[in-house]
């Protein structure tokens, strides 16, 4: 499934201080953090791999492309690692991303999802939209777009 502005189930996550949201469709598990390994030479956003059930998983840092904060020093106890399964460059890939905090499943009422204003700090190309609930504002990520730019800056290096 492609990530599209007519998601309506999303799991609400923490990120550097702002609440974003992925398409439930995409998830495939949360998990504590578990050991993760560098990768010699590995670009910032994308700098370790994780062992999730036997297989090698790159583990990524959405706040880098996002242009979002540092996590706050106290997040630790709150942070975990979603597993996603995204398309990248055409291809169903598994990536991890680190959530300082995951909140919950919900729906979002369809037409409620905005496009980003034109003056946002946000890159447009990496969200699909904007949604308000009643925590304030969610950014609605596009992964693939995200995952496949990570991919081609890597094989450009």
């Amino acid at each position: 499934m492609k990530d599209s502005i007519a998601v309506t189930q999303v799991l609400t996550i923490t990120i550097g201080g702002q609440l974003l949201a992925i398409p439930s469709a995409n998830l495939r598990e949360i998990l504590d953090p578990l050991p993760r390994t560098r990768v010699p030479g590995a670009c910032a956003s994308v700098p370790w791999v994780l062992n999730v059930r036997g297989a090698v998983v790159p583990l990524a840092e959405l706040r880098i492309p996002l242009g979002l904060d540092q996590p706050p020093p106290d997040c630790e106890a709150t942070r975990r690692f979603v597993v996603l399964e995204v398309d990248v460059a055409g291809e169903r890939a598994i990536v991890a991303i680190i959530a300082d905090s995951v909140h919950d499943v919900t729906a979002i009422p369809p037409g409620s999802i905005e496009p980003l204003p034109p003056a946002s700090r946000f890159p447009a190309g990496f969200l699909t939209g904007i949604w308000r609930n009643s925590d304030g504002f969610v950014l609605l990520p596009n992964l693939s777009a995200i995952f496949t730019d990570l991919v081609r800056r890597s094989a450009a290096a």
